[in-house]
């Protein structure tokens, strides 16, 4: 559980063009207000939605988006699929912070997380984790199903890489 940081502006767009919108100051506060909160909750619900779709499984999930925080509950199976569910909401335009309350039943050491900067590859950031840019392959399948292809990352990105036992 913690909170974790995330680039507001890179990532998924999850909200409509009212979330810039809504976020102008008019005469009309109390309407603005309300119109932020109904593109907070239609935002947490996409995210809900494509969290189900990538098949990341957590009982009893719910998302709440106040202003830039997302603030996650539930109980995930494993520490792999808290993270990747942290992960997917930090990585969605408009969330600068990820505020997990998740539990998990099946513990396990928690993986790094690494914000992708211009001219990183996966080869490069498994170079400067593990040792082995070869080891690439480990924090590409760590990232799935949210990376289709290895050379698809982009700055800002924040991404998993797991905990490595050693041989």
């Amino acid at each position: 559980m913690g909170v974790f940081s995330f680039i507001k502006d890179a990532g998924e767009k999850i909200f409509g063009r009212d979330k810039k919108e809504a976020e102008k100051p008019t005469e009309k506060t109390e309407n603005t207000r309300e119109k932020a909160e109904r593109e907070n909750a239609k935002a947490a619900s996409k995210l809900e939605t494509t969290l189900r779709d990538l098949k990341l499984q957590v009982e009893n999930l719910s998302i709440k988006i106040d202003d830039d925080v997302a603030t996650v509950t539930g109980k995930a199976e494993d520490q792999s699929t808290k993270e990747k569910v942290v992960l997917v909401v930090g990585n969605s335009e408009g969330i600068a912070k990820v505020d997990d309350r998740m539990t998990v039943d099946k513990t396990e050491p928690e993986a790094k997380f690494h914000t992708v900067e211009r001219g990183d590859t996966l080869s490069k950031i498994a170079k400067e984790h593990y040792g082995d840019a070869m080891k690439y392959p480990v924090i590409f399948e760590a990232n799935k199903p949210m990376l289709k292809d290895p050379d698809k990352i982009y700055p800002g990105q924040v991404l998993r890489v797991p905990h490595l036992e050693k041989k």
